[in-house]
């Protein structure tokens, strides 16, 4: 049943016999190494119990791989003339549902509850079009934690940034939001030469793993939020400075810093996720 769409001769032919141009726009990129696709698969580790939400699946060649493994499939694409494409590359599976929809303006968890009904386990697998990948992944986990894991290739340096630690350079507000719900781990880097057309810089695939439980939650979530983006700010900044600048009494600040006993001098990147857990709850008494 396996096609491998996403070989390169194939991919070539498809896109060749059905007219299809590239819209940068919607920031297209197919992949075309075989055994890159079937490893981003593994690194999800679905099964027949498994539904799969993809996002932009282009052709098809990650969506053929996951639905040879997934219960059953449900596909985000926002570009119309690849739903024709696509329902042809696919025919020969029955548990795949493509909707044409831009994925930043659907109601998924309405959507996971009308495709998925009685699910055991939701998870995600996609390559996300880099132009939006931080508003998806911070949509998605604000919306729902019915996905409980999601694998997905991104830019390199915005994989690097969400799976970074405190002190060093790409650790941000972003590490931060993204690391209070879940575990993240970058599973493999991809070179810009596996795709068509060849992307100005490379790629990694991230995995992240919802916590059952958050250690310690944030008292209020959309103080806690704002607080860690007025964090960061400005990188060269102390802490103090920058929450300052962003309207909160510096002498709140101050007492709350020494409560937690960390230096005044401290800058943002410092902390751990925890520290701006109990930062936020302290200021926002």
């Amino acid at each position: 049943m396996n096609k491998k769409i996403g070989s390169t001769e194939n991919t070539k032919k498809i896109l060749e016999n059905n007219n299809f141009f590239i819209k940068k726009k919607f920031g297209q990129n197919f992949l075309i190494d075989q055994n890159i696709l079937n490893n981003i698969v593994d690194n999800a580790e679905i099964d027949n119990e498994t539904d799969v939400i993809e996002i932009g699946p282009g052709l098809g060649s990650l969506t053929e791989i996951i639905a040879s493994r997934a219960k059953r499939v449900l596909c985000y694409e926002i570009d119309s003339d690849l739903i024709p494409i696509l329902n042809n590359n696919l025919n020969d599976f029955n548990n795949i549902n493509i909707l044409n929809q831009d994925i930043l303006k659907s109601n998924v968890v309405e959507d996971i509850k009308k495709y998925f009904p009685d699910s055991k386990k939701v998870y995600l697998i996609a390559n996300l079009p880099y132009y939006i990948t931080t508003p998806i992944i911070l949509s998605l986990l604000e919306q729902t934690t019915s996905i409980r894991r999601y694998v997905m290739m991104m830019q390199l340096e915005v994989a690097d940034r969400i799976c970074s630690k405190p002190d060093v350079k790409d650790y941000n507000a972003l590490s931060i939001a993204i690391q209070y719900r879940a575990k993240a781990t970058k599973v493999m880097t991809i070179s810009s030469n596996v795709f068509i057309p060849k992307p100005g810089v490379d790629s990694a695939v991230i995995r992240l793993d919802l916590y059952n439980e958050i250690e310690e939650k944030a008292n209020d979530e959309e103080f806690f939020f704002k607080l860690i983006r007025n964090s960061f700010a400005q990188r060269r900044k102390t802490l103090v400075n920058n929450l300052t600048n962003a309207g909160i009494n510096k002498n709140k600040v101050i007492e709350v810093l020494n409560e937690l006993k960390l230096d005044l001098s401290i800058r943002s990147e410092a902390l751990s996720v925890l520290d701006f857990v109990r930062l936020s709850n302290l200021l926002s008494k």
